[in-house]
């Protein structure tokens, strides 16, 4: 018997659970459809996520196309059809990426080890700078804690996955809750152990009575905990919700059947989210908003 998951119109970091509840029915030796023909639209987070999915398949899984010539045509350029047929059986239109601007500026990349981390920050460096100071209105300065900010939840997936992922970074205009203002959105997905099981490898680790996804999110999140016992080490994420709070942006980190945000002013999510749907990994989002007259200090 195959089971089909049919993908939301719109898909991102919130739309996408619909795709989990819908997997956590389905056994992941199951024969499995996941199917995007109607899909409009896909956030970086969407489209590495399920890239993620088909990671975490144990018998290799098909993936229908958007039918949407434009939708199929953008997902090509983010390179996220190269990278999905190496997990998925793909079906329906796939066109071919071409060249040309758009609003991506990093293709889906793979990450798997430290010398990917370098490769991606340096691919990006440059764009960034332009993108910060003429979208968003933020010094050309902070190009450095942006290129930090991407190093360190890349960095995630070498220290804590135990296989690889993926990181897409693209800027639009965000018309849901920014009244048209641009952003920066980085994404970083993968299916590999998630923060429970990397923090519970740590020698000589006591577990307290309460230890869920929640627990471990919280404090590898907030307070900065790390299975590595190297001075400095689990600051990373800690030193991007501080970079990030500077510009008001926001951090959300998915793992297992748990979520955290630190949310912003301008959004209305849900700092804690407990007993989700399971999901393997974890899925980071990043978002930086442009800045106006009034908003943090550069």
């Amino acid at each position: 018997m195959t089971s089909v998951i049919t993908v939301p119109p719109s898909l991102d970091d919130h739309s996408f659970e619909q795709v989990v509840e819908q997997l956590a029915t389905v056994p992941p030796d199951a024969k499995l459809v996941v199917d995007a023909r109607h899909t409009r639209w896909a956030s970086p987070y969407g489209l590495t996520a399920l890239l993620a999915l088909g990671q975490a398949r144990e018998v290799r899984a098909s993936f229908t196309a958007p039918e949407a010539e434009e939708t199929a045509s953008y997902w090509a350029r983010t390179g996220f059809f190269r990278h999905a047929e190496e997990l998925y059986d793909l079906h329906g239109s796939v066109p071919k990426a071409r060249g040309g601007e758009s609003s991506v500026l990093l293709e889906i990349t793979p990450v798997v080890k430290s010398e990917d981390v370098h490769e991606v920050v340096g691919r990006i460096q440059q764009k960034a700078q332009q993108i910060l100071s003429k979208e968003l209105n933020i010094d050309a300065k902070a190009t450095v804690g942006f290129a930090m900010t991407l190093s360190e939840v890349c960095q995630n997936i070498v220290e804590h996955a135990g296989r690889g992922g993926w990181v897409g970074v693209q800027t639009y205009t965000w018309r849901r809750r920014l009244a048209n203002r641009r952003v920066v959105v980085i994404a970083v997905c993968d299916a590999g152990l998630g923060f429970r099981q990397s923090l519970e490898s740590a020698p000589g680790r006591v577990r307290s009575d309460r230890w869920d996804d929640a627990a471990a999110l919280e404090e590898a999140v907030i307070r900065g905990v790390s299975r590595f016992r190297d001075p400095g080490r689990g600051q990373g994420l800690a030193g991007v919700r501080r970079y990030v709070g500077r510009w008001d942006g926001k951090v959300s980190v998915r793992s297992g059947t748990a979520k955290i945000a630190i949310v912003p002013s301008w959004d209305d999510d849900v700092p804690l989210l407990e007993k989700l749907a399971p999901f393997p990994g974890s899925q980071v989002q990043v978002t930086i908003p442009e800045r106006v007259a009034g908003g943090p200090p550069r």
